[in-house]
């Protein structure tokens, strides 16, 4: 094998391992996902859903990290070569997507807002849409989307509380009008909590979670590219030492005087 420096063959195999755990985590973590994106909000759904593209990703980098871990280990230097390119590539394409959510994060709860003001009032909106938000008043164990009052007086059974969501301060009693006459009928408890600041914080913690994923690997990657530029120079000059020598001025390097020499030196008199 070429003469390489065995402290960077060991860190750059180690960070590629670590490299790799990182693609299974987002493969695993987007087996394990159930949630779905969908009308610029995030909404609760019963089936698992399975993004196709944090898979390729996922797998990307674990074959990365191989191909790294490889050429690493056996010093390479065709394997380490086209390891960089892919650190470069991938740095810019994790670069990217990142500065474009961080971009428009601010913009997100105003939108969402905007969006879920639509739905009012809830009680006479699409039925697909009152299904959506029942759905999540029911997961989330909240009540309307601002305030119980988007459903005026169409108050749904997926509001109220049991008795020992009562009993935890969960609920709240509410005045339930009837459609006819606008009457006092009943006195019923539902949630406090409204729905919408619920899926708004949910919403940016997801974009806080998938922003800092890429920077994170856009910065794995600029670590890898340093790394492996050392390695394949290293690969390249393999008759220079491995260590870093310190030259010595050549003033230091002169041989001392010969004896004759120091005994002809004449004294000086005063």
């Amino acid at each position: 094998m070429t003469q390489v420096n065995c402290c960077l063959k060991w860190l750059l195999t180690i960070f590629n391992i670590i490299f790799a755990i990182v693609g299974i985590i987002i493969i695993v973590v987007t087996l394990n996902s159930q949630f779905t994106y969908a009308n610029g909000a995030l909404a609760l759904d019963v089936h698992t859903f399975r993004k196709p593209e944090l898979y390729i990703v996922g797998s990307i980098i674990m074959v990365i990290a191989i191909l790294g871990a490889v050429g690493a280990y056996r010093e390479s230097k065709a394997c380490m070569i086209l390891f960089l390119v892919c650190m470069i590539l991938g740095s810019i394409v994790m670069l990217l997507p990142g500065t474009v959510l961080a971009v428009i994060r601010p913009q997100v709860a105003s939108m969402q807002e905007e969006t879920y003001r639509g739905y009012l009032p809830l009680d006479k909106a699409p039925i697909d849409k009152r299904h959506k938000v029942d759905s999540m008043q029911r997961e989330m164990q909240c009540c309307g989307l601002f305030s119980y009052k988007d459903w005026e007086g169409n108050i749904p059974d997926s509001c109220l509380c049991n008795k020992l969501e009562e009993m935890e301060g969960k609920c709240q009693t509410v005045d339930y009008r009837g459609l006819l006459q606008g009457v006092v009928q009943q006195k019923k408890s539902v949630y406090i909590q409204a729905c919408f600041p619920i899926v708004s914080f949910s919403t940016l913690l997801l974009f806080d979670v998938v922003m800092g994923t890429f920077f994170t690997l856009a910065v794995l990657g600029l670590l890898g590219m340093v790394l492996s530029s050392i390695m394949i120079h290293q690969l390249r000059n393999p008759n220079r030492p491995v260590g870093v020598l310190m030259s010595v001025p050549a003033y230091f390097n002169q041989p001392p005087p010969k004896y004759e020499e120091l005994q002809n030196i004449v004294p000086s008199t005063n």
